[in-house]
């Protein structure tokens, strides 16, 4: 199965991403587009996470219902943008059509490919061991990782996001993280042109 742009990980991060990619589905520059995401959650710090101090979350909403919220958000908004459960991407090597995404059952070519899994020491894709780095924003006893980026890119169509990108882990962040991403694809797609995706409410 090929991609214009694969998401690996489901957290706060790629669901984000995952959403604004999907929201862009009426612009010309995107009707085209196949879009993916490997929703591998068992990492996700979400997992035992609890928000109070989220703006738009009742207080007490846990991150484990936002993981299942998000994924059937994303499937009953954006049905095209396939959603791959049960599987784990075991590496990321580049390819002449971008890069071929290796699993526990499957391969995949992506033009774009976005890491947004957890950045925990266990982090074991391989073909991305020449880009990790101890987590500049992470206690070091944590022996928390990112993998080296400018603005998100770690080299030409392969973007890392969330966490692993080296920003903090909170929850706002992280998602802030995925929708970034997600508007400079959508920049690159629209030919260099910036580009946002906005809902608005019309009379």
């Amino acid at each position: 199965m090929n991609f214009d742009t694969l998401i690996i990980g489901g957290g706060a991060a790629g669901l984000s991403c995952a959403l604004v990619l999907g929201s862009a589905k009426n612009k010309a520059f995107a009707q085209d587009k196949h879009i993916g995401i490997i929703t591998h959650q068992k990492t996700s710090h979400l997992q035992n996470a609890l928000f109070n101090n989220v703006l738009g979350l009742t207080p007490g909403t846990l991150g484990r219902d936002i993981l299942e919220s998000g994924k059937q958000q994303l499937q009953d908004l954006y049905p095209h943008v396939v959603q791959i459960e049960k599987e784990k991407v075991k590496s990321v090597e580049k390819h002449t059509e971008g890069y071929k995404v290796i699993t526990n059952k499957q391969e995949y070519i992506s033009k774009i490919v976005v890491i947004a899994v957890g950045y925990t020491s266990l982090m074991t894709i391989k073909g991305l061991e020449s880009y990790i780095e101890p987590h500049p924003r992470a206690v070091i006893e944590k022996d928390r990782i990112w993998l080296k980026n400018t603005d998100h890119l770690i080299a030409e169509n392969l973007y890392v996001a969330g966490t692993l990108a080296g920003w903090r882990s909170q929850f706002l962040i992280a998602s802030g993280s995925g929708a970034h991403v997600a508007t400079d694809i959508l920049t690159l797609w629209n030919g260099g042109k910036h580009t946002k995706v906005h809902d608005k409410i019309t009379a």
